[in-house]
């Protein structure tokens, strides 16, 4: 791809009606609840996701942290399928750890001659067509329903407000990290701030609830090192909730699948482990959206989350 046409790819109308749907491997397992939750809203909203073919593990943590090469091709693949297989020109990651390694490949591809030089050795032996920089965008869940929907549409669309909910806005840390390879953020009025996030403040703010100011939304919930360092993970989450519950809140709103388990998980065993418990509710922005919107509980997943927020769903009106 020249550079014209790679200018061409990144000035493109952002058009996120369609788009290629990537899940990845979290949304399969852990994280269950975001996918049917992502997948009921897009219905509600009218949006339609079309799952990538075939897709593979972005990399993840695991194998980045072995051999960043291969990460880069892993990534790379998910977006060729996309863009040379299914013909889309926008990939949406629900999940910040696939979101994250998305674009870390496509900076790679671009700046670093050895991960193009993998990256087409590699798609070579598996027999499909190298991704080239430029190709395809990757888009965050957030991007996709405040580019397409915004908060007026929220509010248009609005079946139960989520007056009621204090909610404490929680990005975790791969959203924003790091910097230089997220250059569609800090880009002055209607894009996303990479020390400031506020889209899903934006969207939950629209559909009734009232946002705290919450100063450890980009803070990192340890969840990488959650199974080799469990009590250091445990303390983490610990200062998420308990700043949370300090700044009004009775629930936070999550947008990743790594971070959501964690805060789910480690509430629990700081009052098994440590005595320390807290009250606050875990819920994906995306089931907060779909009740809005006028889905049912079940339909958005709230039955799967470990955190048992039906009682104050029911108090709000909105179960």
């Amino acid at each position: 791809m020249n550079d014209m046409s790679k200018k061409k790819a990144k000035d493109k109308n952002k058009d996120y009606g369609t788009v290629a749907y990537y899940p990845g491997c979290a949304l399969e397992g852990t994280g269950r609840a975001y996918d049917t939750s992502t997948r009921a809203l897009a219905k509600q909203l009218g949006l339609k996701l079309d799952e990538v073919d075939n897709w593979n593990c972005c990399g993840a943590m695991e194998v980045k942290n072995i051999d960043p090469q291969i990460q880069t091709y892993l990534s790379s693949r998910v977006m060729s399928i996309a863009a040379n297989e299914m013909g889309h020109q926008t990939v949406m990651a629900p999940c910040n750890g696939c979101y994250h390694n998305l674009k870390k490949a496509e900076y790679d591809l671009e700046n670093n001659d050895e991960s193009v030089e993998v990256t087409n050795r590699l798609s070579e032996k598996a027999g499909h067509q190298a991704y080239e920089a430029g190709q395809i965008e990757t888009i965050h869940a957030l991007d996709w329903i405040k580019q397409t929907i915004g908060e007026e549409g929220i509010k248009s669309r609005l079946k139960k407000s989520l007056k009621g909910l204090k909610i404490a806005n929680y990005y975790g840390c791969m959203y924003t990290r790091p910097r230089h390879i997220f250059p569609e953020k800090d880009q002055g009025p209607g894009s996303e701030s990479t020390s400031q996030p506020h889209f899903m403040d934006d969207l939950l703010e629209a559909a009734g609830a009232q946002i705290v100011d919450y100063p450890l939304k980009t803070a990192c919930c340890g969840g990488a090192h959650t199974l080799s360092d469990s009590d250091t993970s445990t303390k983490l989450v610990v200062n998420l909730l308990q700043a949370a519950e300090a700044s009004g809140a009775n629930v936070i709103a999550t947008e990743c699948p790594t971070c959501h388990s964690g805060l789910e998980m480690h509430q629990i065993r700081a009052e098994k482990r440590y005595g320390i418990k807290t009250d606050v509710k875990v819920i994906y922005f995306t089931q907060l959206l779909g009740l809005a919107m006028g889905a049912s509980h079940r339909e958005v997943g709230i039955q799967e989350n470990i955190s048992d927020s039906l009682n104050l769903l029911q108090e709000a009106g909105l179960a």
